[in-house]
């Protein structure tokens, strides 16, 4: 073990995750939007930080956005939305009004949500949007679109290089919503911080065994690669099953509660690698955590909704992107750790030190999500 004093590991550490405090949440945008022969009614919400990055809200510096503060800057927010969001029937724009503002808030936080209607010339049979919001400060942002005409609701994720969308209104494509949701479950993945570092506090020890109370390498690909497997499949078995319970209505969570025990399963994956108590098997620790990291991810669908007439195509191509965005991460950790097995850095250094940054990280999460207000 290291012989760096925990206290001196503690501030830096502390140092390291207070950026990252609130990192663990994907920037998105949420649009709904409800089509009526010529005329589009909907509403857009942005997170508060994502209002102060963007037009810079917090006037007197002390990192908190109050409703004095968010009210005087409303006009400038409106021109913003206006400036980075658009609407047209086919070839032809359809001017947005935007009406008062009003603050909802969800588990990450406070968000500005702002109603619109815009009025089209023409009948709306094909929808162009054009969504810019946050490009030029946070390329990662995405907005989730809802988008209902009639009795048929359909969903896209905007922003990146799908800036600009076209949908047909009346006909939606249930290959058109498998591949939004396949997109959706992979960028979920890739931008929830949370997911990723616990599945990577139970990658890290894959290629080390537990012998005489200390870490040695595995000799050998195969049993690493069983290892890892073992978790993995582990881990999508559990996510699965709660996956599709919550996203048909079947069992649901409250949101603080399963975000507060997701915060707290990467603690305890985390430790188990300072302090071995399960070595052996770690699958058993990924399906247990898995089955409350399913009923987070059916948060994302619960936020975009499952289109009528393609919600098992929907939810089908959802969890394979959250499939495949986590093999991407395998693929990508596993060669970087096998090749770093037998050095002693990783087993005294880089396996103890980064293990017990990422509980330090996840337990600010926990005592966030659990017991504080969100701003």
């Amino acid at each position: 073990m290291s012989r760096t004093p925990w206290p001196r590991f503690a501030a830096a550490a502390l140092l390291l995750v207070a950026p990252l405090a609130h990192a663990h949440v994907a920037s998105n945008g949420f649009i709904v939007m409800q089509v009526n022969k010529q005329e589009v009614t909907g509403s857009i919400e942005l997170a508060i930080r994502d209002v102060e990055l963007a037009i810079g809200v917090d006037a007197d510096g002390d990192k908190r956005v109050t409703w004095g503060e968010l009210h005087r800057s409303e006009p400038r927010l409106l021109q913003y939305l206006g400036q980075h969001l658009s609407l047209a029937a086919g070839d032809t724009g359809c001017p947005i009004s935007f009406e008062a503002m009003r603050v909802n808030t969800r588990v990450d936080g406070n968000y500005a949500w702002v109603p619109f209607v815009a009025h089209c010339p023409v009948a709306v049979r094909q929808l162009r949007l054009g969504y810019h919001l946050m490009e030029e400060f946070d390329p990662s942002h995405r907005g989730l679109l809802t988008l209902t005409a009639g009795t048929v609701t359909q969903t896209a994720v905007l922003g990146g290089d799908d800036s600009l969308a076209t949908l047909a209104v009346d006909h939606p494509s249930p290959g058109r919503a498998f591949v939004e949701y396949l997109q959706a479950g992979i960028w979920h993945i890739w931008g929830g911080i949370d997911h990723l570092l616990f599945l990577l506090s139970l990658l890290l020890p894959a290629v080390l065994l537990r012998r005489n109370h200390h870490w040695v390498p595995i000799e050998a690909v195969r049993p690493a690669f069983i290892s890892v497997l073992k978790v993995v499949t582990a881990f999508t078995l559990a996510h699965s099953i709660t996956l599709s319970l919550a996203a048909f209505d079947i069992v649901r969570l409250p949101t603080r509660l399963t975000e507060s025990v997701i915060a707290a399963s990467i603690v305890v994956a985390a430790l188990n690698n300072v302090f071995p108590v399960v070595t052996e098997s770690r699958a058993r620790i990924a399906f247990a955590f898995g089955l409350l990291h399913g009923f987070g991810f059916a948060s994302v669908l619960a936020d975009m909704g499952l289109p009528n007439g393609a919600r098992l195509v929907s939810l089908v191509g959802f969890n394979l992107g959250i499939e495949a965005g986590q093999l991407a991460v395998v693929l990508a950790v596993m060669p970087v750790i096998y090749g770093l097995r037998n050095a002693r850095v990783y087993r005294r250094t880089l396996l103890p030190w980064g293990s017990g940054a990422i509980a330090l990280l996840a337990t600010v999460w926990l005592v966030q999500r659990a017991f504080l207000a969100t701003g």
